[in-house]
């Protein structure tokens, strides 16, 4: 199995491979700028990094280089599907600072038979994100 210092690019055609990727960040649709700022600095310990528009319609934030964009969408509903996946050190720890937080985990924490510790939790939005971290097994 490939992992991110691993990766498998059997099937990466060779001529593609001049391009190198430094940034993939996913955008969430919320409700309400402020709250989900809010949520994502107190319970992910993420930092507003960046802010756009009058009254604010997207906001970028950053914890230890990974990114997320919001982006301001009123009547944005949410779906049964995640709509990202955070991969951290330690699930389990993420986990129980979600709980504590009292975050709504859609997901409980498990040991996945694809080799990843992992669970869902669910913003104020509904906006469902997957964590997980590799495991040895």
């Amino acid at each position: 199995m490939s992992t991110p210092d691993t990766p498998d690019t059997s099937s990466v055609d060779s001529s593609d491979r001049t391009t190198r990727f430094h940034r993939f960040a996913p955008t969430l649709r919320v409700t309400d700028i402020e709250r989900s700022t809010a949520f994502y600095a107190d319970a992910l310990g993420m930092t507003k990094v960046f802010e756009n528009g009058d009254p604010i319609g997207f906001v970028i934030l950053d914890r230890d280089g990974a990114e997320l964009h919001l982006t301001l969408a009123r009547d944005h509903l949410a779906t049964a599907s995640n709509v990202c996946h955070l991969l951290v050190d330690d699930a389990q720890l993420l986990h129980d600072r979600l709980v504590a937080h009292g975050v709504r985990i859609v997901k409980a924490i498990r040991n996945a038979d694809h080799g990843m510790r992992t669970f869902v939790f669910a913003d104020p939005d509904g906006n469902r994100i997957d964590v997980g971290n590799y495991t040895d097994d």
